[in-house]
């Protein structure tokens, strides 16, 4: 499953840059995030920084290991899960867009697991547009979070 989301926020690209990579703070702005813990946090680079991340997934607490696997500063960072069966990453990416800031964030599940494989085959299609409204409202987090800082 592959699938991208992106809202227009009203600050500049290092504004917007600061909020996404502000993992020890996040939960105080995107709602679906109950608790996050910093495993790794490696000096100078994004690249290694690996957390726990607890959010409300259909109803029932679901946390997931994650970490960066690529990034280039006020341009994008890409993060790696593994589990249940599969491989997920998702990338964040900002981009100027007139005086605002274009924030794009796609995401890719691949199966590892013949069962994930049949399962996500007869399911996919309601996992996307789930996964799609999740996304597009941490999205909606961070902008009403910026744009609303005084």
């Amino acid at each position: 499953m592959e699938l991208s989301v992106n809202v227009d926020i009203e600050k500049p690209i290092k504004e917007v840059w600061k909020a996404i990579t502000d993992f020890k703070n996040c939960t105080s702005y995107i709602k679906s995030i109950i608790k996050l813990d910093i495993i790794e946090e490696p000096k100078g680079t994004l690249i290694g920084f690996k957390w726990k991340e607890t959010r409300m997934m259909f109803g029932k607490e679901a946390t997931e290991t994650m970490w960066i696997t690529d990034y280039a500063k006020n341009k994008f960072y890409q993060t790696k899960a593994e589990s249940h069966g599969s491989v997920y990453v998702s990338k964040l990416m900002v981009e100027p867009n007139n005086k605002n800031t274009k924030l794009t964030m796609s995401f890719s599940s691949e199966p590892q697991t013949l069962f994930v494989k049949i399962f996500s085959f007869c399911t996919g299609f309601m996992l996307k547009g789930f996964m799609k409204k999740e996304l597009l409202k941490d999205l909606n987090d961070i902008k009403f979070h910026l744009e609303n800082i005084k």
